[in-house]
């Protein structure tokens, strides 16, 4: 690390266990400061009530946030049946209630299966995505109502954790862009009834696991033993499936100037891939062609 006038030039991701109680651009500039971090970023916001993984990506590891973005998810989830609010969560205020549903555990179970596959979801009003510019929250804040297209997402896998009426708790492996609140209403509506989310926690961001994630109080911890480093994954721990390509002393000047250039190898097709020194030092990434031009896509300053 390199001191500057703004901090330090850290390099790498933090698997954080966001706490419940704040959003996650709060958590995020926690995580810079106690890094004193320079730049950082992470790879797809959590709701202020929820908890769980937030990949927090710093220095040149951000450059590689947008990708992980695609990633899949997993999350566990408690909903309340009988009500519903605002916000589709503990957040909002209550607007309806529904009677329970007179189910037992392996009719819900059956219920939840009902939603596997790719399914079609409206976004909710209380949402970052945008209409002419501004966040739907923004208006759904002034009571405007917006005109939302359902998106198609894909449930790999849901489960049901228990059920204790009136709340359901179940685990979901989703793809990006599922709404976990508009799907517990979903399920919900499908029963007969109306619901809210009480409690949600991401325990898995593709491609890492549960097991690595580090709190605020423990990054604080190690901060004063000076082992912040032991919670440092490698820019690149977000690509692992993306082949790696090692280039000669002629090609890597060619690849950190930005120049594209003949490539082969044998066991390297067509597609995205990390690119390393001879000596292991991580390049940056790029895109091999089908013709096998190798051509920067972003070149890292480590």
């Amino acid at each position: 690390m390199s001191r500057r006038k703004r901090g330090l030039d850290v390099h790498g991701i933090v698997l954080l266990d966001k706490p419940a109680g704040i959003s996650s651009n709060r958590a995020l500039q926690k995580v810079r400061g106690i890094f004193q971090a320079r730049k950082a970023g992470h790879t797809g916001s959590l709701d202020p009530f929820a908890t769980g993984m937030l990949p927090v990506c710093m220095g040149e590891a951000s450059k590689t946030a947008a990708f992980m973005l695609e990633a899949g998810k997993r999350y566990l989830a408690t909903a309340r049946l009988g009500e519903a609010t605002t916000t589709g969560d503990i957040e909002g205020e209550v607007i309806q209630t529904c009677p329970l549903p007179d189910l037992d555990s392996q009719s819900v179970a059956r219920t939840l299966e009902n939603f596997e596959g790719e399914i079609a979801q409206v976004p909710p009003m209380y949402s970052a995505l945008k209409h002419e510019g501004k966040p739907l929250y923004e208006y759904a804040r002034a009571g405007i109502e917006i005109e939302r297209p359902a998106r198609t997402v894909r449930i790999h896998q849901i489960d049901l954790k228990n059920w204790q009426p009136p709340e359901l708790t179940f685990e979901v492996h989703c793809s990006k862009g599922t709404y976990i609140r508009t799907l517990a209403e979903d399920i919900a509506t499908s029963i007969g009834s109306c619901a809210h989310l009480v409690k949600l926690r991401r325990v898995e961001v593709e491609p890492f696991a549960g097991s690595d994630m580090v709190t605020l109080v423990q990054l604080q911890e190690a901060r004063k033993q000076n082992n912040l480093d032991d919670f440092l994954l490698p820019v690149d721990a977000g690509l692992p499936d993306w082949p790696k390509v090692v280039l000669d002393k002629d090609q890597q000047g060619k690849f950190t100037h930005g120049n594209h250039f003949p490539f082969s190898a044998d066991d390297i097709t067509a597609g995205k891939v990390r690119v390393y020194s001879q000596q292991g030092n991580l390049l940056g990434l790029a895109e091999l062609s089908a013709d096998l031009i190798l051509q920067p896509t972003k070149v890292f300053d480590l």
